[in-house]
């Protein structure tokens, strides 16, 4: 699998976050090729700020290989993360992150993201880098889906 074979499965699993009542947002880690864990966005829903779709498949990746320490892994996300789950990131190791739709001013204004830090300016200051990549090919379908949710949430 490739790079846009694993950001199809984060966008699978923001597509099951909406089934189950969360924020339009999908995760997946890969460690050596292979899926080690998922996440969606259930944060309301669980009344838990902290249970952003990255931060659960980080959780899940972690108990799956029995250590913090994900060196090696890869993030993919459908939508760029934000400042927590990227800090997060960081914390655990995470390698690279690989995500399909970009943080947007629109979004900021909406509250989806918390400001307009980006997380370059976090990483260029952090001791480890985070090496970022954005592949365009499912924003169109990451924003579609998040205004489905948004006209759902109507």
């Amino acid at each position: 699998m490739v790079d846009k074979d694993f950001l199809l499965l984060a966008l699978e699993q923001a597509k099951k976050s909406v089934q189950n009542g969360g924020f339009p947002a999908g995760a997946v880690i890969v460690k050596d090729g292979k899926v080690v864990a998922e996440g969606v966005s259930l944060g309301s829903k669980l009344h838990d700020p902290t249970e952003h779709a990255e931060t659960s498949a980080i959780r899940k990746a972690c108990k799956t290989i029995g250590s913090t320490h994900l060196d090696g892994a890869v993030l993919y996300e459908s939508l760029e993360c934000c400042n927590m789950c990227f800090s997060v990131a960081n914390w655990a190791g995470i390698s690279k992150i690989v995500y399909a739709c970009r943080k947007t001013p629109e979004m900021v204004k909406k509250f989806y993201y918390e400001g307009l830090t980006n997380n370059k300016t976090l990483n260029d200051k952090n001791n480890k880098k985070i090496e970022t990549l954005f592949i365009p090919d499912f924003e169109k379908e990451c924003l579609f889906l998040l205004r489905q949710w948004e006209k759902q949430k109507s």
